[in-house]
């Protein structure tokens, strides 16, 4: 992994150097503020005293049918099925946007019957641009975003930890924006809470500028990130670009999750974002999910990514 002290983020080569196809989902367990991970299908022992965990997926795009995945009902179903299979369930789902892929109830009633597979019930949600566009999010927050504040952000307690999910993805195009009035809310709901605190973010768009020219970032996420610097861990969770990237700068450490629908290609690798086709015996291995661990050493993220390519396991 790069680090960089880039005041725009990773350079390009260290992007190149982070980014790899694997996982799309990930299993946190968190203990005494701290994150370390292992593959799903490795064997976990339980959790310790004060550890529990949680598993991230994103980008499920539900109703996408074209040629770089037609069947992306499937490849969601094979995560509820990885997730199903943890030797020690979670405590909740995350998922971090783009949930449908154009903002259809019937999108959304199908993304809902899948995920209703999984053992674990109790899923929290921050919308994608494809899950706003159509209608400004309408639908979205009658379905997800009743206990909200504004777009849809809000926060919550689990067992010493505090969680943030956060707005950024009110367009198709262009980098994303949290807004004064959430950045005004995310500022009052930090304060409330000691510098010791284990603080996970999560949202749709990157918070860092991965990749301007294609949207990869967030025009006022710096201003957020100030907001964390206090504390002595954070860790900030996103998807949007469909593949691995991490970065630590501090005490904070970045990890975007790849889709269960279907690959991108890395920044610059094509003319702009968007789906792209792998021969279909390679798909599962562009998509997959991954199982981290949040535990109690030396203050360190450690990821591992495993695809859902049964092979693989």
């Amino acid at each position: 992994m790069k680090r960089t002290t880039n005041d725009h983020g990773i350079d390009r080569r260290g992007f190149l150097e982070c980014m790899a196809w694997a996982g799309t989902g990930m299993a946190w367990s968190i203990s005494a503020g701290i994150a370390s991970s292992r593959a799903f299908g490795q064997n976990m022992a339980g959790h310790a005293k004060g550890q529990f965990s949680f598993v991230q997926i994103s980008d499920s795009h539900i109703g996408f049918n074209k040629p770089a995945n037609p069947d992306v009902n499937a490849t969601l179903q094979a995560t509820v099925d990885k997730i199903n299979a943890l030797p020690q369930q979670p405590d909740f789902i995350i998922h971090t946007g783009d949930l449908s892929h154009l903002a259809k109830p019937g999108e959304f009633d199908t993304m809902d019957e899948i995920l209703k597979g999984c053992r674990q019930k109790q899923v929290f949600y921050v919308p994608g641009e494809h899950d706003t566009s159509a209608d400004d999010g309408k639908l979205y927050m009658e379905r997800y975003g009743k206990n909200a504040k504004g777009k849809g952000w809000y926060s919550f307690d689990h067992k010493g930890a505090h969680f943030v999910g956060l707005v950024n993805s009110a367009a198709l195009e262009g980098l994303g924006k949290l807004g004064a009035e959430q950045l005004e809310w995310l500022q009052a709901d930090l304060k409330a809470r000691g510098s010791s605190t284990p603080v996970v973010v999560f949202a749709h768009i990157p918070l860092w500028t991965v990749y301007q020219d294609w949207g990869w970032g967030t025009q006022d996420g710096e201003q957020a990130l100030g907001y964390l610097k206090r504390f002595g861990s954070v860790t900030v969770l996103n998807g949007h670009i469909h593949q691995v990237m991490q970065k630590v700068e501090g005490n904070v450490t970045f990890h975007t999750a790849m889709s269960t629908a279907f690959p991108q290609p890395g920044p610059g690798k094509a003319p702009s974002p968007g789906p792209m086709k792998v021969p279909a015996e390679k798909l599962r291995s562009t998509l997959g999910i991954t199982d981290v661990q949040f535990v109690a050493r030396n203050h360190a993220l450690a990821v591992v990514d495993s695809t859902l390519d049964p092979q693989g396991l």
